[in-house]
């Protein structure tokens, strides 16, 4: 009777100690992770929503929530370069892609890390989007010129390097800390 007594805070001891050495699972938050936000504007300055990136274990949980954009599906990609100079946004460069990988989830040399999936506006202007990119790191996506979200005005084919045949940039939005 002895040894049970005192095996069982041994025991119990030993299952909270496993449990705080588990490693996180690929898109667990973070304590203390890092969030930018960006606020999302039209080339005659509208907003139209929001964009957030989080670091979260192994990756960064980009999440989009769009307002006031025409109906249907759009691309929507993280660039390279945190600068929305309307009217066409050409100053936020190219895809985020620092691992030099091709454009879309259906193309076999891809995706690159800029790489979202496509973005469903409803009837009433609204939509979101939601991933997490294992492998992308806030120190990467926060680098010397920083990064932005776009939405473009046509769908992401999700394949043709390197954007995806998704057409004029609509809506831009630097990403901060904060």
């Amino acid at each position: 009777m002895r040894m049970m007594v005192m095996a069982g805070p041994v025991l119990f001891g030993a299952l909270l100690g496993a449990c705080g050495e588990r490693e996180p699972v690929v898109g667990e938050p973070l304590a203390g992770g890092r969030i930018a936000t960006a606020t999302m504007r039209t080339a005659t300055g509208m907003e139209a929503g929001r964009a957030t990136a989080r670091e979260v274990a192994g990756g960064v949980r980009f999440t989009l929530d769009a307002r006031g954009v025409p109906a249907g599906m759009h691309g929507a990609h993280v660039h390279a370069v945190g600068r929305c100079d309307a009217p066409g946004f050409e100053s936020a460069g190219g895809h985020w892609n620092p691992t030099a990988a091709k454009h879309g989830a259906n193309n076999p040399q891809g995706p690159h890390l800029g790489d979202l999936p496509n973005l469903t506006i409803g009837e009433d202007g609204r939509g979101t989007l939601a991933l997490t990119m294992a492998g992308a790191t806030m120190a990467g996506l926060l680098d010397a010129d920083g990064a932005a979200m776009l939405i473009h005005a046509a769908a992401d084919d999700l394949q043709t390097d390197p954007s995806g045949n998704s057409g004029a940039r609509i809506a831009c939005g630097v990403f901060q800390l904060g």
